[in-house]
């Protein structure tokens, strides 16, 4: 979700745009700033689920494992992953995402934040 995507529809339509919204059971979707092949903009495109044939990320994924197990060098056996969350928690206080910090203050989080911004600036320049 809020990801950029293309997507390919069964009529042989293409879109762009940022995907941001799904439904779950009738994987209808709805894309944002969307554009059409002709470069036409579109404010919300929604897409019946039956029509679309192919949704490819245009983002590479963000690894949240990777910054766990650096953040585990730092904070041995301290480091808990949700993957279904998005949330690495660190010393059962301390919450950090794709985004930063989301919980926790302390010396502790200002470490984990100095080990997130140089894992950021790391995968930026790779």
């Amino acid at each position: 979700m809020q990801k950029a995507v293309a997507v390919s529809t069964t009529d042989g339509k293409n879109y762009t745009g940022i995907l941001s919204g799904v439904d779950s059971h009738t994987l209808n979707i709805c894309l944002t700033d969307a554009k059409d092949e002709s470069g036409k903009l579109l404010h919300k495109l929604f897409l019946n689920g039956a029509k679309v044939a192919q949704i490819f990320s245009s983002e590479k994924p963000f690894n949240l494992q990777a910054l766990a197990d650096r953040l585990d060098r730092v904070f041995p056996r301290m480091v808990k992953v949700s993957e279904g969350a998005g949330v690495i928690v660190v010393m059962d206080r301390i919450r950090v995402s794709e985004k930063g910090i989301l919980e926790g203050a302390g010396p502790a989080a200002e470490r984990v934040q100095k080990v997130y911004d140089e894992f950021i600036r790391e995968q930026t320049q790779a």
